[in-house]
C-alpha cells in the first residue's frame, strides 16, 4: 500500500511541476514564448543531433560559412566535416540539418535556402540553444547578422521542423 502511495505521490508531484510550468510558460511576453518553449522541451536539440549522427549523410560545411557562424576550424581547413540530412519542400525551399562529424566539435547547423536567394544560417549546441544567426544574399555579396526576436522566432520553427523530421519513419 507504501508503495503505491508513493507512486500517486510521484505522480502528482510531476503534475504539480507541470502546472506551474505550464503557467509559468503562460505569463511570458510573447517576445520570450520561443525561448522558453524550447527550454521547456529541452531534449529537441539533442534528439535531433542524435538523429544526425545515426542517419546523417557524410558532408561538410565550407570554411566561408564555418567562419561566418563561428564554428572554430583549424588554420588552413577548407572543410569541416559534417553529418547532414537535407529536405526540399513544394515552394523550392530547401531546408539542411548539419552537426560535425568529429569529436570536440559540438554544435547544429540548420540552414534555410529560399527560391528567393536568401539563405537563412542558425547556429545552436544541443544543450545550449541558438548561438548565432544570419541571412547571406549571394547575388548582392551580403551577410547580414538576424535581430535576437527574428532569429530566435525562425530558429523555433527549424527545431520543430527537425523534431518532426527525425520522428517521421
Amino acid at each position: 500500500m507504501q508503495h503505491k502511495l508513493q507512486h500517486v505521490g510521484r505522480g502528482l508531484v510531476l503534475l504539480l511541476c507541470g502546472l506551474i510550468s505550464f503557467a509559468a510558460l503562460a505569463a511570458l511576453p510573447a517576445r520570450d514564448l520561443p525561448r522558453a518553449q524550447v527550454l521547456l522541451e529541452g531534449d529537441h536539440l539533442r534528439s535531433i543531433a542524435g538523429w544526425l549522427k545515426q542517419h546523417g549523410r557524410d558532408g561538410y560545411i565550407g570554411a566561408d560559412v564555418a567562419d561566418a557562424m563561428g564554428i572554430a576550424r583549424p588554420e588552413g581547413e577548407e572543410l569541416v566535416a559534417a553529418r547532414q540530412r537535407g529536405f526540399r519542400n513544394d515552394e523550392r525551399e530547401l531546408r539542411v540539418a548539419q552537426i560535425s562529424a568529429e569529436e570536440g566539435r559540438d554544435f547544429i547547423l540548420f540552414m534555410v535556402q529560399r527560391p528567393d536567394d536568401q539563405v537563412y544560417f542558425y547556429l545552436s549546441t544541443p544543450d545550449g540553444g541558438l548561438q548565432r544567426a544570419l541571412i547571406s544574399i549571394p547575388s548582392k555579396n551580403l551577410v547580414i547578422p538576424l535581430s535576437r526576436a527574428e532569429a530566435e522566432r525562425r530558429w523555433l520553427q527549424e527545431v520543430l521542423y527537425w523534431k518532426d523530421r527525425s520522428n517521421a519513419p
